[in-house]
């Protein structure tokens, strides 16, 4: 990228000279609206008022116009304690006695207000002041960080809002002595980089703080010197690879590439301001990364700052919200002010759904929830195109969000990261695995792939990175535990994956019964053609809210389902109980969850799918009963294929088990022998029976 010749740049610059340089544009403005006799009300950090101040007050000189100073300091002969009422003495003798035109000046009006954005009780006075005297003209100064009343707003019709400085401006705000520690010439474009959200005034002290070699061949150090100055509130930028540090997800992290971390890169080789401003206009600021919980969305975000060399700040959605009215706002305004001041920045709202779900109807929040999604809405809308500040929304309800949010130009880019696949499971152990130095076999770690495919252990839900992360650090206090030095083994996973799970104290016969009916739903599921194959049959109670169960490989097709696997799997849920009947010539309560689940596939097959044993016309029908849609005749005739659909599936179950009692049997006493058959020990005894 070309640079700015090192004889081009000041020699030298003043704090003072520096403001003028950086905001020619912002200065001429506020003066043009003074000489038309409008109130200007200017928005910058405290720290650059005075230097602001005294540009204005020399174009003011130079006018005619005076101008008089109001922050409160008590005179010396004042009898008067404290800043408000010393301002409110200035405040009515400039008022009572101005009889020409003045310019008064305001630095601090967050004086005049409560942390909510209301006025305080002394304010109220100062009110009838400020529109007392049409000789004065005001120019007021308020934080970024502070709202300010609709009153007092009212009374500037010129508003000017100074944060950071403007790229064009950069080249002015840099001394050759200091362009010398970034090499030969001014590098603008990566200096900006990092510089764009700080004020001139803290610019020049942090460009002066700057040590190390003139003309270094990398500006790296001194980059990094300004990088760090710049962050504020603590923030750091995350030191996370996206591809070394997140195992997986190919497809997530190639689209995260492509749609944002590529263009910019590529946007930091171009030379020209016309193509540079073009991919700026391109990227998106707002993000919405959804999924399940425990997925890695916020560690993506982090991936992604990390990447951009952008720091990170992480707000929960619940912490925002406040009782007091007007705080919920402040609190996303001070969020973005303390962004932009840290830029290239990242702010990650977690939970977004909390704060930004859809407006309309009674939220039972006051209204709260309203006006944070309306103050969204204005920071993001508030964005310059060349601002390196991007906000990203977590969410496991994407649904839920409110549709303005989701429009173009706001959260416009939605990434969705899933429940991770084998292949991602697999990628996610071997980054934990050398972590923790768990040394995992190649056994331990196919076999940890195919324990995590299902629901988790003892609990609810699918594995996720959370769960996985959490298995190896079980795994790793576990070989602390037992001294262990060699490699780990799926026994290992086993006794870990197992050793905390609340399981259920069965009798020997109520072991029996949970034997007996995986058994069946085992057997059904063996000579089943459109299922894939049985991976492990358990009687342990391992599995959350089940006594016993029964897994399965991955299905080749995830996406699609036919006719034929479904009726498969109905027969499958008829054979737990059909074999308790046959063998034990009585039925538990353990297969109420089959019945609820074949009732309700049956129910989809024949009114949404048009696929019931007699035809009843290519048509869905309304699930409610009480549509009128749907004759009470018709209606019944949908319940009669319903049960008829059940009733096939259920005779189908017992058919296969009457044919294959032998192996049930077999089956059903490994089972209470061996507590769990895993997939390979399972086609040995099918094997074995059938020879």
């Amino acid at each position: 990228m070309s640079r700015i010749p090192e004889a081009e740049l000041p020699a030298q610059l003043t704090p003072f000279e520096a403001v003028e340089a950086a905001y020619p544009d912002a200065l001429a403005g506020m003066i043009r609206a003074i000489q038309r006799e409008l109130p200007v009300l200017v928005e910058c950090e405290k720290e650059l008022i005075p230097y602001l101040y005294k540009a204005l007050r020399d174009r003011l000189k130079r006018l005619g116009l005076r101008s008089m100073y109001l922050d409160g300091r008590a005179a010396p002969d004042s009898q008067v304690q404290g800043i408000m009422p010393n301002l409110l003495i200035q405040i009515r003798d400039a008022v009572r006695g101005a009889v020409e035109k003045r310019v008064i000046v305001l630095p601090h009006l967050d004086l005049l207000t409560t942390s909510s954005g209301g006025l305080n009780a002394d304010a109220r006075e100062v009110i009838g002041l400020l529109y007392e005297n049409p000789n004065l003209l005001w120019l007021g100064f308020k934080d970024p960080s502070f709202p300010l009343p609709t009153v007092i707003e009212n009374l500037f019709p010129h508003h000017e809002c100074i944060s950071g400085v403007e790229r064009d401006r950069l080249r002015h705000l840099v001394t050759q002595p200091e362009s010398r520690k970034l090499g030969e010439g001014l590098p603008v474009y990566a200096l900006y980089k990092y510089v764009s959200g700080t004020h001139a005034v803290r610019l020049r002290r942090l460009l002066q703080s700057m040590d190390g070699e003139d003309y270094p061949p990398d500006p790296g150090h001194a980059l990094q010197q300004l990088r760090s100055g710049t962050l504020s509130g603590g923030m750091s930028v995350p030191e996370l690879d996206l591809d070394d540090d997140i195992g997986g997800y190919a497809k997530v992290k190639e689209r995260l590439k492509t749609e944002i971390l590529d263009i910019l890169a590529h946007k930091d080789t171009l030379e020209s301001e016309a193509e540079i401003s073009r991919i700026e206009a391109l990227v998106p600021r707002g993000m919405i990364f959804w999924g399940p919980p425990g997925t890695g969305k916020t560690l993506f975000a982090k991936a992604m700052a990390s990447s951009l060399g952008a720091a990170v700040i992480i707000v929960s959605g619940p912490e925002l919200k406040s009782k007091w009215h007007g705080e919920s706002e402040q609190n996303i305004r001070r969020v973005f002010v303390q962004a932009r001041q840290s830029a290239p920045s990242i702010i990650v709202f977690d939970e977004l759904d909390s704060i930004a779900s859809a407006r309309g109807g009674d939220t039972g929040d006051g209204g709260v929830g309203h006006s944070m999604v309306n103050q969204l809405l204005t920071e993001l809308d508030g964005f310059r195109s060349n601002e390196m500040v991007f906000v990203v929304g977590t969410t496991n309800f994407p649904e839920s969000l409110d549709p303005a949010l989701l429009r173009p130009g706001r959260f416009e880019f939605k990434l969705h990261i899933p429940y991770p696949g084998a292949d991602d499971r697999r990628a996610i152990l071997a980054i934990y695995d050398r972590k923790f130095g768990l040394q995992m076999s190649e056994r331990a770690l196919d076999y940890a792939v195919k324990r995590t495919q299902g629901p988790v252990e003892g609990g609810t839900g699918r594995y996720t990175g959370d769960h996985l992360e959490a298995l190896c650090r079980a795994l790793a206090r576990h070989r602390i535990r037992t001294s262990a030095t060699g490699p780990t083994e799926p026994a290992d996973i086993d006794t870990v994956l197992e050793s905390f799970v609340d399981r259920p104290k069965l009798t020997a016969e109520e072991e029996r019964v949970v034997a007996t009916h995986e058994s069946g739903h085992a057997v059904v599921a063996m000579l089943a053609e459109n299922l894939p194959p049985i991976d492990r049959i358990s009687i342990r109670g391992d599995l959350g809210g089940a006594l016993g169960y029964v897994s399965y490989d991955a299905a080749i097709n995830q996406h699609i389902q036919t006719r034929g696997e479904l009726l498969d799997r109905l027969a499958v849920l008829f054979g737990g109980r059909e074999a308790e009947d046959l063998l034990l010539e009585d039925m538990s309560f353990g297969s109420a969850h089959d019945l609820e689940q074949a009732t309700g596939i049956a129910r989809w097959m024949v009114e949404r799918l048009a696929m019931g044993p007699d035809s009843l016309g290519v048509r869905t029908f309304p699930a409610d009963p009480r549509d009128h849609e749907v004759s009470e005749a018709r209606r019944a005739r949908l319940e009669d294929e319903v049960e008829a659909m059940l009733e096939a599936a259920r005779l189908r179950a017992r058919e296969v088990l009457e044919e294959n009692l032998d192996m049930v049997r077999l089956l059903t006493e490994t089972l209470l022998e061996r507590k769990v058959i895993e997939r390979k020990s399972f086609e040995e005894l099918v094997a074995g029976r059938e020879a």
